[in-house]
């Protein structure tokens, strides 16, 4: 008998066609399955595929006896009780790889729109406002300025790689330094955190939501940067105090900032979309049709290991 493996949101059938061939598959036919659906499925199912915009927590599991593995979409996995699947035996994976370089090339791109202030002139355009004299319309050349990376992990590197187009001096922040071979191979310098706010131009962000990155970036950070400084963050909404960054926007204390994520999203901080300098994006950061099916792939790729007992799988417990 096949065992059944549930897809928690709508995603293309076609990439699951592997997937297929060795199980039961469910996938909703509507955005995601209703909260009724969802829990008539669960006492049947032995794998998930489960999106970031889930929480699974201990009490869908409970309802889950025979679940043996949940395979995250996306790198991040903090929308899964990590203690309650370890208690329960069950094995949780994440999906690194796909995301690299579209997330990297996002936050590239943020970076020049707000430095550029290309979606402020956009909306002043097509409002029949836009200003067209020689001093109007300043942004910021990234070329030669100094970007910080915080988080310094596989996204933080394939970054670095696009920072190097501009000629950008790269600093970075980690728990731990990289070894000094490769930093030297990178060209990138270790900081501390607030040596790193204080010299850079641009700081991105790319480290994971855990209790100790959570409001990583609050009001005390925002004072120590330059007040000609940019933000950007593309790793996850909570890392950031949104609330004390739209704050320092306002004021002036930074000049500007990009967002992909948001606290408590999909809910944006209302202040935020009436500020002029900050651009924002609904966590498309991986939005490319490419990506979608290389994520389907991988994701899909995990749970078929697993099953396999092949050790070779993204395994976070």
């Amino acid at each position: 008998m096949k065992k059944t493996i549930l897809i928690t949101h709508r995603l293309p059938r076609e990439h699951f066609a592997e997937l297929e061939a060795q199980f039961e598959v469910l996938i909703p036919c509507e955005e995601r399955f209703s909260k009724e659906e969802f829990q008539r499925l669960l006492p049947r199912i032995d794998g998930m595929i489960a999106s970031t915009a889930l929480r699974v927590t201990d009490e869908m599991m409970a309802l889950a006896p025979r679940l043996k593995i949940i395979a995250s979409y996306g790198v991040g996995y903090d929308n899964i009780d990590l203690a309650a699947a370890q208690r329960r035996g069950i094995v949780v994976t994440n999906n690194p790889t796909p995301v690299l370089e579209p997330t990297a090339e996002h936050a590239y791109a943020l970076m020049l729109a707000v430095a550029h202030r290309i979606p402020e002139c956009d909306r002043d355009l097509r409002r029949g406002e836009a200003k067209w004299g020689i001093m109007d319309n300043l942004g910021i050349s990234l070329y030669g300025k100094t970007l910080g990376i915080v988080g310094m992990g596989r996204i933080g590197k394939a970054l670095r790689r696009y920072a190097a187009a501009s000629r950008m001096r790269v600093l970075y922040y980690n728990r731990r330094p990289l070894p000094a071979e490769e930093e030297r191979v990178l060209e990138v310098e270790y900081a501390d955190f607030d040596t790193l706010l204080r010299e850079s131009d641009i700081v991105s962000v790319h480290t994971p939501l855990t209790d100790e990155s959570r409001h990583l970036f609050g009001p005390e950070q925002f004072r120590r940067m330059k007040p000609t400084a940019l933000l950007v963050n593309t790793a996850r909404g909570a890392v950031v105090d949104n609330a004390a960054l739209a704050e320092a926007l306002r004021s002036g204390e930074i000049a500007g900032a990009a967002l992909d994520v948001f606290e408590n999203e999909p809910r944006v901080l209302p202040e935020l979309p009436t500020l002029d300098n900050i651009v924002l994006t609904p966590h498309t950061g991986t939005n490319t049709v490419e990506t979608r099916e290389q994520m389907s792939a991988h994701a899909a790729r995990n749970v078929m290991r697993f099953f396999a007992g092949d050790p070779e799988i993204d395994r976070v417990v």
